[in-house]
């Protein structure tokens, strides 16, 4: 079922990369699910599925979202300004939450590994209590190209000037290695090379190993797979509710 939107506000990170606001009326939703936006374009309804950067309890729906130029709904989402409407999706979906994530109180380090808009679902879920109240160690790695592609940078900068020892942010930027980012710990290279070489363990401090680490991901299915791959050689396991493990992920296209 949709509902009427309305946009309220909007954020541009840079040309592409945008957030919309939006006031609408949706079911509770959890941390980490996502919603559908659409368009009526040439007399067809388009809907793609968007994750929820607001926490729970926001007055507002956030949505990150990026132009591809050959896509058939965000062009016209990147049109959108202030005072339009918008469909919405009246219920939320998706299992990339902390509630499907073991309970058990040895693991004590979550790892978020998200690139591009896939940081969307980690940021909804860094704004709630819940994981600060769970464990010792936060660590948000976020791989983007450029700098100017690192989305909600000052609410990462708010979190860790609130949780400076629980927190770790590491972003890894891989197409100019020369530029200054601003943040500390950053690396320049992908996910999965970082993870090979031992430097992002080096820099969060914190090793991954099925004992005491559980691993979200979101983001490019290549990113992924890659480091699944690596995660399972290392005797993590791919997380289901039959049979619980250490590697919850989702494919953000």
């Amino acid at each position: 079922m949709w509902t009427q939107g309305l946009v309220v506000a909007r954020r541009d990170w840079n040309d592409k990369l945008f957030t919309l606001s939006i006031k609408a009326e949706i079911a509770p939703f959890i941390a980490g699910q996502f919603i559908k936006l659409s368009q009526v374009l040439a007399d067809k309804r388009v809907a793609r599925a968007y994750s929820i950067v607001s926490a729970p309890d926001a007055e507002l729906l956030e949505v990150l979202a990026i132009k591809v130029e050959a896509g058939q709904l965000s062009p016209a989402l990147h049109q959108l300004a202030i005072g339009d409407a918008i469909t919405v999706s009246t219920k939320a979906a998706g299992f990339l939450t902390l509630d499907e994530l073991p309970q058990s109180a040895d693991y004590s380090n979550l790892w978020f590994l998200a690139t591009g808009t896939g940081v969307g679902p980690f940021i909804s879920m860094l704004r709630t209590q819940a994981p600060w109240l769970k464990y010792e160690k936060i660590i948000l790695v976020y791989g983007v190209s450029y700098q100017t592609d690192i989305a909600y940078h000052d609410v990462i900068q708010q979190l860790l000037l609130q949780y400076p020892k629980q927190f770790v942010f590491i972003p890894m930027v891989t197409r100019d290695p020369e530029a200054s980012v601003s943040m500390a710990n950053a690396l320049h290279c992908r996910i999965p090379q970082g993870l090979v070489s031992g430097e992002l363990e080096t820099r969060a401090q914190v090793d991954i190993n099925p004992q005491s680490s559980q691993v979200m991901i979101c983001g490019n299915p290549e990113m992924i797979s890659e480091v699944q791959t690596l995660l399972l050689e290392r005797g993590l396991s791919k997380n289901l509710r039959r049979a619980p493990g250490q590697i919850t992920l989702e494919k953000y296209w």
